[in-house]
């Protein structure tokens, strides 16, 4: 029997790719929530598992003893701790060794990688180092966005998850080591790595708007002293400007604002409060920092 641990869209997608033979070999599935996100699929994840009659628990109500009769504990999207006691798979939204830690497909976006992905690897007491079980690799083009982005991973965590329980129920389950030398970080995220550095180039500050748009709040910058969101902007070929200044407006369109980067220039056509309301610059005269 077998425990999932699942969280978010990723959790939903991988579910629902489950092939119906499996679900007998499913004990139960552990719900997480996070306020962090403007919809953590909770409440989807619970009708499913209610529909396909699995039992359920979120995770401060999950029963210790039932947990217990698992023979294997799967966590896709997780972020608390689980106990070793039982064998664990973890599912990791990156290539690794490439990105452990936390938020690594943003990262992979913000970096403009070609290719993003999804590991199942062993869990151990070092976060993300364990023998690699699984793996899917797809390729990308710029821009995306990280909804689509999602999308894509969810559709690679249901191939996988159901790939993983078959070989874990067939007594196939492979293990391969990780190469410590191609192994790389991502720190977590707070509300101070969502403001815009607009002394980066136009192009990476593009990808991180793109990266931190919906299911997140979206990036930041502030406005005359107070702390807007934007989440789309257009690069514009840039200019010679004498006078450089990252975060001052350049021109006033019909459409938007064209604003300065370190190098190159973006066009804003819409800002946003911290409620995702649309709101108006009522002058030209704008310098974002």
């Amino acid at each position: 029997m077998i425990n999932l641990f699942v969280l978010g869209k990723k959790g939903l997608d991988a579910l629902a790719g489950i092939h119906s033979e499996l679900h007998a070999h499913i004990n139960a599935i552990i719900i997480g929530k996070d306020s962090a996100v403007q919809n953590d699929y909770s409440s989807e994840i619970q009708t499913w598992a209610a529909q396909n009659q699995i039992r359920f628990y979120f995770r401060s109500e999950a029963d210790d003893a039932v947990l217990k009769q698992a023979k294997l504990n799967v966590a896709i999207g997780w972020r608390w701790l689980i106990s070793l006691e039982i064998p664990l798979i973890v599912f990791h939204d990156s290539i690794l060794p490439k990105y452990r830690g936390f938020n690594p497909l943003v990262s992979a976006l913000i970096n403009g990688d070609a290719e993003i992905g999804v590991t199942a690897l062993v869990g151990t007491d070092e976060f993300d180092q364990g023998d690699i079980v699984g793996q899917r690799i797809i390729s990308i083009n710029y821009p995306i966005k990280i909804e689509q982005a999602i999308d894509l991973i969810s559709e690679q965590y249901a191939l996988l998850l159901d790939e993983v329980l078959h070989q874990f129920i067939n007594g196939e389950l492979t293990k391969t080591p990780q190469d410590e030398t191609q192994a790389t970080f991502s720190l977590w995220r707070d509300a101070e790595d969502y403001r815009i550095d607009w002394q980066q180039d136009s192009a990476l500050i593009k990808r991180t708007i793109d990266a931190l748009g919906y299911p997140y709040q979206g990036a930041s910058t502030l406005m005359d002293g107070v702390e807007v969101r934007i989440l789309d902007a257009e690069i514009i070929p840039d200019v010679t400007i004498v006078n450089r200044c990252a975060g001052k407006v350049l021109f006033k369109h019909d459409d938007g604002y064209v604003i300065v980067c370190g190098s190159g220039l973006l066009k804003v056509k819409a800002f946003y409060n911290q409620q995702l309301e649309l709101i108006q610059p009522h002058k030209f005269r704008i310098r974002f920092q």
